[in-house]
């Protein structure tokens, strides 16, 4: 008895891999995607100042981590020139102006916002 109960977990088993290598998995993969990878895809290589983490400063030198602080912490924003309105040195408004072109606003996603993963996204070099 326990010989059958043995062979039939085991043909079991063997059926239930070649049923899941026979199924393509790039054809599921293909069809997840989340809010995040929409919203990364919206934004043309500009840094989206209402769901940026501060390591998107890291490309703009001097931005980073102060001034890339301030600018996550105050948003949410209606337009980029509103960054203007924070309590900022001249040295910041100046760089901050410097990059503006490179700056984009699209509405706060709570995907992207929730938590301290605006300060520390957890990515490291």
């Amino acid at each position: 008895m326990k010989r059958l109960v043995a062979w039939l977990t085991t043909g079991v088993l063997l059926a239930g891999l070649l049923v899941t290598l026979m199924l393509p998995p790039a054809a599921q993969a293909a069809e997840l995607r989340n809010r995040a990878d929409d919203k990364r895809a919206e934004l043309n290589g500009k840094v989206d100042l209402n769901n940026s983490s501060v390591r998107r400063f890291q490309s703009f030198p001097g931005m980073y981590p102060t001034l890339a602080g301030k600018i996550v912490l105050g948003g949410p924003y209606s337009s980029v020139d509103d960054v203007l309105n924070l309590d900022l040195t001249d040295r910041q408004r100046e760089l901050f102006n410097k990059y503006k072109g490179s700056f984009i606003i699209t509405p706060p996603e709570i995907a992207l916002n929730e938590g301290f993963d605006r300060i520390n996204d957890g990515q490291y070099r």
